[in-house]
């Protein structure tokens, strides 16, 4: 690549030598018009494989974040941009943004309901970091299944503002079976535990609910390994913790309120007398985004973030999970696609847009490092963010795609928020690459949720149109066999080319690409 470059600028020297030979006269710049072709074909199959085999190497501990590894991880990055020429994105020109985390424990919880005592771990479970407080109540708002949708909801007749909320897992059926909500036998997501989970919580907290009890006797013993008092340690951002106490209950302490819960579906207050006391366990440390910035030639004050999470699981019982896929991959990918960027500022065609290449912390521990970026630390106003192209794991073939060439990509996004954005990524992949797009992920019904489950979904929460880079999982997927020798590097190149012809492109155009799909 760096031959490649070297090539361009003597190109360019022979052509300003002749055009000064057979022009004299003009005043205008003789600056070669070198199109993107040429800059996209500085990113490499040879030059992604050395870059991951160290940065996915035994050495990087598999970079966990705030461990030694992860440090070492955001060095290379940051010594990497230095190598290119390329600033740090920081107000200062630095490259790292600390990262504020905290590691939790099980909390400290004294709950008593009417005179008895429950115990966490044994009737309860905190499924949320919340602040540290205290709360006492004499009464429990019982709001059924705890559903506000179309077709039926239990808060219609309550108030639960700053109240205690007992409600239960499922949603209503007619007599026949049929799902209420759906109007058939097919359940909706406020039964699908990982949505219900998720929504039933935010449906409370946009209520006002001060703590939520959820009733969930199916899943109470699995959750309790993940949540109770021999869970490993989770992680958030230091003092992000929420204003609503959020806990699993069992059938003791539920039934302790409401003894018939289980057949039991008419919203109510019911009186009782509750004292709950709550105090977080937990360990303060920082890790950092790597942020590098290219400023725009026409229109400075807009940016395009290309994102890759550079995190990934750390050491396991002695062994190391490399992520090469996960998300080494999508790390080395925007590596690429910067000095594809820088070499076109070299030859006096940078993009008309800025450029914000963000590699983010903690995204295996709840795409911490993204969250922080937008919703307490943004460097660059969001008002002002284009477009996120986001990266996570372009390295490998999943099962699906296993009997073909491989030449296909997973996007996810793409129409969420702007019609024309997606317009857009279809128009490049057919003049340029014609990698096959499959779309299956993008269904706003997929069960696995990927659009919710990397970093640009931080972005998306803020109306900034998004893509979503991703092969699928596999056999190697968050396991110590995600190694650099399993990386199709053809793919990978051909795959980080697609992203760096989307960025020029938008980053390029007369117009700022339109939301017309805003929530």
């Amino acid at each position: 690549m760096r031959k490649l470059i070297l090539s361009i600028l003597v190109a360019q020297l022979f052509w300003a030598c002749g055009s000064q030979k057979t022009n004299t006269s003009s005043s205008e710049p003789s600056v070669p018009l070198a199109d993107e072709t040429t800059y996209a074909a500085t990113i490499t199959s040879q030059e992604l494989k050395d870059h991951l085999y160290t940065y996915a190497s035994d050495e990087f501990e598999g970079r966990e974040t705030g461990a030694p590894g992860q440090k070492m991880a955001v060095n290379y990055i940051r010594e990497e941009y230095k190598k290119l020429g390329i600033k740090g994105g920081m107000p200062d020109g630095t490259y790292f943004q600390e990262v504020p985390l905290e590691v939790l424990d099980t909390p400290e919880v004294n709950l008593t309901i009417n005179g008895q005592e429950f115990k966490i771990t044994d009737n309860f479970i905190s499924l949320s970091s919340a602040m540290d407080g205290s709360l006492n109540a004499n009464e429990v708002v019982y709001a059924g299944y705890g559903i506000e949708d179309s077709n039926y909801s239990d808060y219609s007749q309550l108030d639960v503002k700053d109240k205690v909320v007992l409600i239960k897992s499922g949603e209503p059926k007619t007599e026949n079976g049929t799902y209420i909500i759906s109007g058939d036998s097919t359940p909706s997501k406020w039964s699908n535990f990982r949505q219900e989970f998720a929504s039933k919580r935010d449906l409370a907290k946009e209520k006002g609910a001060k703590c939520v009890f959820y009733y969930n006797p199916q899943l109470y013993e699995m959750a309790k390994g993940r949540f109770g008092s021999n869970r490993r340690k989770s992680m958030s951002l230091k003092g992000k913790s929420g204003d609503m106490f959020y806990f699993m209950v069992n059938s003791d302490l539920a039934q302790a309120i409401l003894p018939e819960i289980d057949q039991d579906e008419t919203a109510k207050v019911i009186p009782a007398k509750l004292s709950l006391d709550y105090k977080n366990v937990s360990e303060e440390f920082n890790s950092e985004n790597v942020l590098a910035y290219i400023p725009g030639s026409e229109k400075p004050n807009e940016f395009i973030v290309i994102s890759a999470h550079l995190d990934h699981e750390g050491i396991k019982d002695g062994k190391v999970y490399n992520g090469a896929d996960d998300d080494g991959s999508g790390t080395v990918a925007v590596l690429e696609i910067a000095e594809a960027f820088q070499t076109a500022v070299k030859n006096g065609q940078g993009p008309k847009r800025s450029i914000l290449f963000l590699n983010v912390t903690g995204e295996e521990k709840g795409l911490l490092g993204s969250r922080y970026y937008t919703d307490f630390d943004p460097v660059y106003p969001l008002a002002n963010t284009v477009a996120n192209l986001n990266i996570d794991m372009i390295g490998r073939v999943d099962p699906k795609h296993d009997d073909t060439d491989g030449n296909y990509v997973y996007l996810i996004g793409s129409d969420k928020l702007s019609t024309e954005l997606h317009n857009i990524s279809e128009e490049v992949n057919k003049k340029y690459l014609n990698i096959a797009f499959d779309y299956t992920f993008n269904d706003d019904n997929d069960p696995n949720r990927f659009y919710y489950r990397s970093d640009h979904y931080n972005f998306a929460k803020n109306n900034i149109p998004v893509i979503f880079y991703f092969n699928g999982t596999h056999e190697d997927y968050h396991q110590p066999s995600d190694t650099p020798d399993k990386i199709r590097y053809d793919l990978l190149e051909k795959r980080t080319r697609l992203v760096f012809y989307t960025a020029w492109e938008i980053a390029n155009r007369p117009n700022r690409i339109v939301v017309d799909k805003a929530e």
